[in-house]
């Protein structure tokens, strides 16, 4: 049995059966995918009609299994006893329920790497509740940091729980248990919780904290929350807004006089909170006077740490963003962010289009040696789709 390996990147010889799931699992799949693993995701047969996320589910095969029946469950264990990792997003407890849980898998396959993704963790009090990216982030003290002063805190997205403290982490787990199975022959289990994972990504601001220099409490009084003038968003004449992060002396003093504003700013009392409001009313008054674009032509050879705040539309235009790649269009002409980090010597290849449910379903089963005949019986009985 031959499972064809990926094109191009640093993991070529690794494979991966990814158990379908959303958000955080399927991001982590993807990046493993875009670094060159092989990835056959198994999908639901209910889940035929469905249509694939043209961007989170690129770079891999897909099979459609009722994993619930014997037959499936079967299926599932042939693709295991050829792959590296076996990714899945379950509840905890679902995987063990489906008799496709640790002890049975590495039966099957010793060195097999278990990456389990949640969002309250494996075990715990709240590891059965149900939840999304937003009551994880809240959960880990996180939320709870974002926003202004007085107002309500504002959810960043789902960056922070199901990707960066979920699928990344996961990713991250995935390759450290991999170099580790390779080197003893040991497979183990990953419990990727997004509540731990959103708290990791805090480590700076606790440590800011642990010296006194952070609220734990309050948000928006912190130095990258927005209670600094010189780290914030401003508004220009047309409507749009620049980001400014100009932390450092010789940042904040090319900042002032690029605006124009010398007489108007002591840049000698930057950190003094005293001097913030009125500071804050002169960076607005005069960002409001000219288009974002002008700032955009006026800061743009000179380190102030001014930018554009761009749309996702106006990113993939950008002069910078282009000359790099950092978006790229696949066959349909859909456009993706490109595959990061970048190899000088194993690069990635570029993302193809997602399939549609089920639709290698026939090939993957030949690979794992079933017969004509078998195939057709298991479409007949609604395992394979």
């Amino acid at each position: 049995m031959s499972i064809p390996r990926a094109a191009a990147g640093p993991l070529t010889d690794v494979r991966v059966v990814e158990l379908g799931g959303i958000g955080p699992s399927p991001f982590c799949a993807m990046v493993l995918a875009d670094l060159g693993a092989a990835v056959t995701r198994v999908q639901r047969v209910s889940e035929m009609r469905a249509e694939p996320n043209p961007v989170l589910d690129r770079g891999r095969r897909s099979i459609a299994v009722d994993i619930k029946s014997a037959s499936g469950r079967d299926v599932v264990l042939r693709l295991v006893s050829h792959a590296d990792v076996l990714l899945e997003g379950f509840r905890p407890g679902v995987l063990e329920r489906l008799k496709l849980g640790p002890a049975e898998l590495h039966r099957i396959r010793p060195e097999l790497v278990i990456g389990r993704m949640t969002g309250f963790g494996q075990e715990g009090p709240l590891a059965q509740r149900a939840g999304h990216d937003i009551n994880y982030i809240a959960q880990a003290g996180v939320l709870n940091s974002i926003g202004r002063p007085g107002d309500r805190p504002v959810p960043p997205l789902n960056l922070v729980g199901d990707f960066g403290g979920g699928g990344m982490l996961l990713a991250v787990g995935v390759l450290a248990a991999v170099h580790h199975a390779r080197r003893t022959g040991e497979g183990q289990e990953i419990d990727a919780a997004m509540i731990d994972g959103a708290a990791l990504l805090m480590a700076m601001p606790y440590g800011y904290a642990a010296r006194g220099d952070w609220s734990m409490t309050e948000r928006g009084t912190n130095r990258f929350d927005g209670s600094l003038p010189y780290y914030d968003t401003y508004e220009c004449a047309d409507g749009r807004f620049v980001a400014v992060g100009a932390l450092e002396p010789v940042f904040f003093r090319a900042l002032v006089e690029k605006l124009g504003v010398t007489d108007q700013v002591d840049v000698d009392r930057q950190s003094d909170p005293a001097a913030h409001p009125g500071l804050r009313a002169v960076f607005a008054k005069a960002f409001a006077s000219a288009t974002r674009e002008e700032w955009t032509r006026r800061f743009n050879n000179l380190d102030a740490c001014v930018t554009p705040v761009l749309s996702m539309a106006e990113a993939q235009d950008d002069a910078h963003v282009r000359a790099r790649g950092t978006f790229v269009a696949d066959d349909a002409g859909v456009i993706h962010p490109a595959p990061a980090p970048r190899f000088s010597l194993t690069p990635s290849a570029m993302p193809t289009a997602p399939p549609l449910v089920g639709a290698n379903t026939d090939e993957v089963l030949a690979e794992l040696d079933y017969t004509p005949a078998e195939v057709a019986a298991l479409r007949r009985e609604g395992v394979v789709a």
